[in-house]
C-alpha cells in the first residue's frame, strides 16, 4: 500500500518522485555508497571471532578495555550488515563462463540499469538491439547487478512467444505525462544473470516493428517512449527483483533518444527531492541522425517541470522550416539528454569525433563539442557463440584459424545455392545491409558495370528503398553468371554469405560502429570499407611493406577515402590483385582478422572504466 506523506518530513531516500512511501519494499539497500570495496568475507569472520574472544577476555579488565572491545564489536557488526546489503561492492575472485567466454569479474560492482527501445532476442531492428541484448550479460558475468528495461512489444504473431519466459511482476504504477496519469505494468524474466524488465502498455501492442510499420513511423512514438522513460525511473525503486529492489545507487545507461528523457527526469523530478541523488546517467549514442524531435507544443506532454523547457528547446534554422510563418520551434529529446547526462558514449572512437563535426553532428555538433571532455567511444562486441565458424549451425562446413579448409567448401556451397557458376578460384564479393543512401548503395550501383567486367562474382542481401531493390533484380537478369541479389533479410543466408565470400564490401557514408565487418573478419572474409566511424576503428588497411609477426605485412583489410566510385574500385582492385597473386599475404589478412578480439567481455571492461570516471564527479545536473 502507498501512503501519502510530506516528503520534507521524512527521509527522502524512501520516497519516489511523487512523495509516496513504499512501506514494504524500500530497504537498507539504498543506504550504500558507490566506489567502496568491502572487506573480504574471510577477514570479516576472523574479525568477528577476534572480537568475541576479546570481549570474553575483557570481562575482568578495566572499563577502558571494555569500551575498546565494544567499539570493535560495533565495527564488526556494521561490516557484517553491509555484506548483506543489496548491490554491495565486493571483491570477486572466481571466474564466470558466459557464452563460451571465461571472464574475470571486476572488483568494484554496480547496479546498472539499461534503458532501451529494443533488446535482442526480444526485439531487434539493428545494432541497438544487439548491444542491449549482449552487453548486459557480459557486465553481469563480471559481477555487476544488471537490469534491462524495454517495452513489451506484442504483435499478435508467433514472434510473441519470445516473451514466454517473462512473468507479470504484479506491480502497477501510474506516471504523470500526456495530460494525466498513465498506468503501466511490469513483466520480468531473469536470464543469463540479468533482470529483463518489460514495460507493458496497450501502445506497445500492435503489428510492425518497435518504431513503425509499412506505412511509416508511428505517430505516437513520443508517447510510447515517454512512458518507457518514466517507468524506467521508477523500476529500480518499486520492483523487488530477487527479493529486493535496486534502490537509488544506480548507473542508468540510456540508449538513443528513445531513452533520452531519463537523465532529464533524474535532474528535474527526482534529485530536487533528494531521490537518486547518488545515481548517474550515461548516454549512449548509437545513431545521432535520430533525435526525437517533435513540435514545441508537445513539451507539456513529457511530464517535465515547465522551467526545464530550455533543456529540450530546439529551433530549426530558417532553411529547414516549412514556410515563412514557421518559427521552427521544437523539442529535441536527444539534445536534452546530451545536456543533462553525466557522460556521453558513442559506439566507436571514430564516431565520437565525427559527431562533433558539421557533417556528422546533425545540428548538435557544437553542443557535443562543448561536452567533449566527457565524450568517449567504445567499439561494440559481437556474439562470438552465434558467430563462430567452427560451430555455426547455418554454414555447410566448419573451419577455424588453425584449419581454414572449410571456408572453400562454404564458398562452393554458396555458389551452388545461389545458382552461380561453381568457380572456386573466382573472387566472390558480398554485401549485407539496408538498401539506402547511408549504406552507399548508389556508389555500388554506379560502379557495378565496371566491376563486373572483371572475373568476379557479387552477391547482395538486403531490403530497403524500392528503387535499389528493383535495381538488384534488373542487375541479376543482366549479369546472370556474375550477380545475385536477395531482396529481404534472412539470418541463415547472412551467415552463409559471410562464410562463403572472399571479400565483404561496406561503402557506408557513415557508420557509428558497424557489425558486419566484425562478423566478416571472424569468418576470414576480408573487409573493404569506407574509412568512417567504426569502420575506420576496426579495419586496418593492408600494408605489404610493413613486417608483421607472420612476415606477411600488417592490416586486416582496406579502408578507402573519400567515398567515390573510383576510390572504391581502386581498393577493390588492390584486394583482388592480392587475392589472385599473393596467396600468402591473403592468408595473413584472413588470419589477422580471425585473431581480432571482438568479444563483448573486452567491450565490457572498457565500459567499467567509464563507470569509474562517471562516479568520480558529482551529478552533472
Amino acid at each position: 500500500m502507498l501512503l501519502e506523506l510530506n516528503i520534507d518530513e521524512k527521509d527522502p531516500v524512501k520516497y519516489n518522485a511523487y512523495g509516496t512511501l513504499e512501506l514494504d519494499k524500500q530497504k537498507e539497500v539504498q543506504e550504500e555508497d558507490y566506489g567502496e570495496e568491502k572487506e573480504d568475507p574471510k577477514v570479516s569472520k576472523e574479525t568477528s571471532s577476534e572480537v568475541e574472544q576479546n570481549s570474553s577476555a575483557s570481562v575482568s579488565s578495566s572499563s577502558i578495555a571494555e569500551q575498546e572491545v565494544l567499539e570493535d564489536s560495533e565495527v564488526a557488526e556494521e561490516v557484517a550488515a553491509e555484506e548483506e546489503v543489496a548491490g554491495e561492492i565486493v571483491e570477486v575472485k572466481e571466474e564466470s563462463v558466459v557464452k563460451g567466454e571465461v571472464t574475470t569479474p571486476s572488483k568494484v560492482t554496480y547496479n546498472i540499469v539499461f534503458v532501451t527501445s529494443e533488446a535482442a532476442p526480444y526485439s531487434k531492428t539493428g545494432g541497438l538491439g544487439d548491444v542491449c541484448g549482449s552487453l548486459p550479460i557480459s557486465l553481469a558475468a563480471r559481477g555487476h547487478r544488471v537490469m534491462v528495461v524495454s517495452p513489451r512489444y506484442i504483435h499478435g504473431t508467433a514472434a510473441d512467444k519470445v516473451y514466454a519466459g517473462a512473468f507479470d511482476a504484479n506491480c502497477r504504477i501510474k506516471v504523470n505525462c500526456f495530460g494525466g496519469e498513465q498506468e503501466v505494468a511490469f513483466f520480468h524474466e531473469y536470464r543469463a544473470g540479468v533482470d529483463w524488465v518489460f514495460v507493458d502498455h496497450l501502445s506497445y501492442h500492435r503489428p510492425g516493428n518497435p518504431y513503425g510499420d509499412s506505412l511509416g513511423a508511428f505517430g505516437d512514438n513520443q508517447f510510447r517512449f515517454t512512458l518507457l522513460c518514466h517507468a524506467a525511473c521508477e523500476a529500480p525503486l518499486v520492483l523487488p527483483l530477487g527479493g529486493y529492489n535496486y534502490g537509488q545507487k544506480c548507473l542508468f545507461l540510456v540508449n538513443d533518444w528513445h531513452a533520452g528523457l531519463v537523465p532529464i527526469l533524474l535532474a528535474s523530478k527526482y534529485r530536487p527531492f533528494g531521490v537518486y541523488k547518488d545515481a548517474r546517467s550515461v548516454l549512449v549514442i548509437h545513431n545521432l541522425s535520430h533525435q526525437g524531435v517533435e513540435p514545441a507544443v508537445t513539451f507539456d506532454n513529457l511530464g517535465v517541470p515547465p522551467h526545464w523547457y530550455g533543456a529540450l528547446e530546439w529551433v530549426f534554422p530558417e532553411w529547414a522550416r516549412a514556410h515563412e510563418l514557421d518559427k521552427g520551434e521544437a523539442v529535441n529529446i536527444l539534445k536534452g539528454a546530451i545536456v543533462t547526462s553525466d557522460r556521453i558514449l558513442t559506439v566507436s572512437q571514430g564516431y565520437s569525433w565525427e559527431v562533433t563535426t558539421v557533417e556528422g553532428g546533425y545540428g548538435l555538433h557544437e553542443l557535443l563539442t562543448s561536452r567533449k571532455f566527457v565524450l568517449n567511444g567504445i567499439i561494440n562486441g559481437i556474439d562470438v557463440t552465434e558467430w563462430n565458424p567452427s560451430t555455426d549451425v547455418h554454414i555447410p562446413a566448419h573451419y577455424s584459424i588453425d584449419d581454414i579448409s572449410g571456408k572453400a567448401e562454404c564458398k562452393i556451397a554458396l555458389q551452388k545455392e545461389l545458382g552461380l557458376p561453381i568457380k572456386p578460384e573466382c573472387p566472390l564479393i558480398g554485401f549485407i545491409g539496408r538498401l539506402d543512401y547511408q549504406k552507399g548503395i548508389d556508389i555500388i550501383q554506379t560502379a557495378m558495370p565496371e566491376l563486373l567486367q572483371d572475373d568476379v562474382q557479387f552477391v547482395m542481401l538486403g531490403s530497403g528503398d524500392s528503387k535499389y531493390e528493383n535495381w538488384m533484380r534488373a542487375t541479376e537478369v543482366a549479369y546472370k553468371d556474375k550477380f545475385r541479389g536477395w531482396v529481404g533479410f534472412n539470418v541463415p543466408i547472412s551467415h552463409r554469405i559471410t562464410a562463403g565470400c572472399d571479400i565483404l564490401l561496406m561503402p557506408s557514408r557513415f557508420e557509428p560502429c558497424g557489425l558486419n565487418q566484425l562478423y566478416a573478419m571472424r569468418y576470414g572474409t576480408v573487409p573493404v570499407v569506407h574509412c568512417t566511424g567504426g569502420l575506420r576503428d576496426t579495419v586496418e588497411t593492408y600494408n605489404p611493406f610493413s613486417i608483421g609477426p607472420d612476415g606477411t605485412g600488417t592490416g586486416t583489410g582496406w579502408a578507402f577515402a573519400p567515398l567515390t566510385k573510383d576510390c572504391m574500385l581502386a581498393s577493390l582492385r588492390n584486394a583482388l590483385k592480392t587475392y589472385r597473386e599473393y596467396k600468402p599475404s591473403w592468408a595473413g589478412l584472413m588470419k589477422r582478422g580471425m585473431e581480432r578480439d571482438s568479444t563483448w567481455d573486452s567491450a565490457a571492461a572498457k565500459y567499467e572504466e567509464i563507470f569509474g570516471w562517471t562516479l568520480t564527479d558529482p551529478p552533472y545536473c
